[in-house]
């Protein structure tokens, strides 16, 4: 059938006729399935037809008529659950839904209820009423589908298929994060992984049990039903463990995940002593398109003005190059060469990176803390140094933690958040160490102007305290903490 033919066919031209050989259309098994359920799809066709504001109209009132805790309605009931619709906009979707043969009138009792074909099509539509992330809901319904026929005994082959299918393209969309190596493509899909893994972990005995052939349907009495109830039970099975082998590289795929998001936090820098990372400076810049739109680029404005100045090299220079790689003296490939003669080594030093003395003293000082009584100490004592009213010999061996420049005091504020870090907590060196002090931060939206004989550099302080992790949580209200 031509393009044009088959868009204008009529409501009475058949199925079959689509295809090559009309013989075909039994012989696929999705397709003969779509058959049997012919009265589902014209109820479900009928109801959604049509402008898409009536077609909303006809479902909410299917869907509310559906959720009542009723076996029948009586025309008064209808009306004051639809009080807010207009009468006529009511009866019309009443109509539609009488003429579907969703909902049947009563003349012997007058009163209103619900078909068997109704129940199937609300069972249908019910994801429609569930709010929430659309893949997130459709990998659940998948789920729950499964689980719940596997409980009833009553799972089919095409519902694995189906859960397999998504469990699929869920894989590619994350290996393709991970291998972006982008960190907001890692942080935006975080939150739907460890969705799915707990989603598939949940679902994990149902699988178990659909691969041990727990899951058997009922059977039958003669012998043709079952052999077939053997092929059904035989193909279950086989998309159960293909099933079990998507879920398996799905959890295999989380510690990818996690070095991902490690070696993005690695290549994140800081500008300067500013405290300010390449990702704030990307949320920044995403919140600013986000608010300006198109006229986003405006922000630059003569930030561009200086073109760039291209350097030529010239031909002369060129030429020296060249005759000096000609004329360079170069190994006789032809010649043995033994080994050079033994050289002793110079003695010398070898530098290595060590983490800046800041972070050496906060742990003393935090050390120090913890023999003395177990009590609250402020910020300021913390980030600053030890208030006057506080005796300056009570945190002897504490370094110089609480001294020094703005930038110091600047470090020592972004180490606070790192205080009860889970996962700071299993790294080695002296971060680990940090983190692995009993004590946590407590901060308020508060702040608090400083004098320069107090702060000296620094002007304004965030109100907060630092607290035993063993002791009960300060009531200051904080707008941020470490926890455990």
């Amino acid at each position: 059938m031509p393009p044009s033919e088959a868009e204008d066919a009529t409501p009475d031209t058949p199925f079959e006729s689509f295809f090559r050989e009309p013989e075909l259309a039994q012989q696929a098994p999705l397709a003969w399935a779509l058959t049997q359920r012919q009265p589902l799809i014209d109820a479900v066709r009928g109801l959604l037809g049509g402008p898409q504001a009536v077609a909303r109209l006809r479902l909410w009132c299917f869907m509310e008529l559906a959720s009542q805790p009723q076996g029948r309605l009586q025309r008064e009931d209808i009306q004051q659950l639809f009080h807010v619709l207009k009468p006529e906009a009511l009866d019309m979707a009443l109509r539609r839904l009488r003429e579907l043969g969703l909902l049947v009138w009563d003349t012997g009792s007058q009163d209103y209820r619900l078909s068997p074909l109704a129940q199937q099509v609300q069972g249908l539509l019910a994801p429609l009423t569930r709010s929430g992330d659309a893949d997130d809901e459709e990998m659940a319904a998948l789920l729950a589908q499964v689980a719940g026929a596997q409980a009833l005994g009553l799972a089919d082959a095409s519902q694995l298929r189906h859960l397999h299918a998504q469990l699929t393209r869920l894989h590619d969309e994350f290996a393709e994060a991970i291998t972006s190596g982008s960190e907001a493509r890692l942080r935006a899909a975080a939150p739907r992984f460890d969705r799915a893994l707990t989603l598939v972990a949940r679902a994990g005995e149902a699988l178990t049990a659909l691969i041990r052939g727990d899951a058997r349907g009922p059977g039958s009495n003669d012998a043709a039903g079952e052999a077939m109830q053997d092929v059904a039970d035989a193909r279950l099975e086989r998309e159960a463990r293909a099933l079990g082998q998507a879920q398996a590289r799905l959890l295999t795929m989380a510690s990818q995940f996690t070095r991902a998001l490690q070696q993005a936090d690695r290549q994140r820098v800081t500008l300067g002593s500013t405290g300010v990372t390449s990702s704030d400076v990307r949320a920044w810049l995403q919140a600013q398109l986000q608010q300006h739109g198109p006229a986003f680029g405006q922000l630059l404005e003569d930030a561009l003005a200086s073109t760039v100045r291209p350097v030529f090299v010239s031909p002369h220079d060129l030429l020296d190059v060249t005759e000096a790689e000609f004329e360079r003296d170069r190994p006789d490939p032809d010649r043995p060469q033994g080994l050079p003669p033994a050289v002793a080594a110079q003695p010398g030093t070898m530098e290595t990176l060590r983490m800046p003395t800041e972070l050496d003293d906060f742990i003393h000082k935090l050390a120090a803390w913890n023999q003395t009584a177990a009590r609250p100490h402020d910020l300021q004592e913390a980030v600053l140094g030890e208030t006057d009213a506080q005796a300056p010999g009570a945190q002897e061996g504490a370094g110089t933690a609480g001294t020094g420049r703005y930038a110091q005091a600047s470090y020592r504020m972004q180490l606070l958040p790192l205080l009860g870090d889970a996962q700071a907590r299993t790294l080695k060196g002296q971060t680990g160490d940090f983190a692995r002090s009993p004590w946590r931060v407590a901060l308020s939206p508060q702040t608090r102007t400083l004098s320069a004989q107090e702060g000296g550099p620094v002007a304004t302080l965030s109100e907060g305290q630092l607290y035993p992790e063993n002791t009960q949580f300060p009531e200051t209200g904080p707008d941020e903490s470490s926890t455990p």
